[in-house]
């Protein structure tokens, strides 16, 4: 081999290598592309909720007055339980058997 076969090597290797780049920025590029152009949405697992429309769009809110009157009815009483219902609940398990049952600690003196 003389030295006018490498330098013929070196420019094919470079000429192939510069168009296998060319290559792929041009893939690149028209891939960007059409991932620009497409309506691309995120994936959702449910529907987004829409609204119905109402009529009540079109009617003002009630104009509110400085010093206007209060709600008069009085807030609701807590719940009270019923007497008679006062010792109706049943313990959720039965009572242990005695053998199961251990003695009293007695205090230390």
């Amino acid at each position: 081999m003389t030295g006018n076969d490498d330098k013929r090597s070196v420019r094919r290797d470079l000429l192939m290598a510069g168009a296998l780049f060319a290559a792929g920025v041009v893939v690149s590029g028209l891939s960007i592309a059409q991932i620009r152009t497409e309506n691309r949405q995120m994936a959702q697992a449910t529907q987004p909720l829409q609204g119905t429309p109402s009529d009540d769009q079109t009617r003002t809110p009630a104009e509110s007055k400085p010093g206007g009157d209060r709600p008069t009815t009085p807030a609701p009483q807590p719940a009270r339980p019923e007497p008679q219902t006062q010792g109706a609940a049943k313990p959720a398990l039965p009572p242990a058997p005695a053998e199961k049952i251990a003695p009293p600690i007695k205090d230390k003196q």
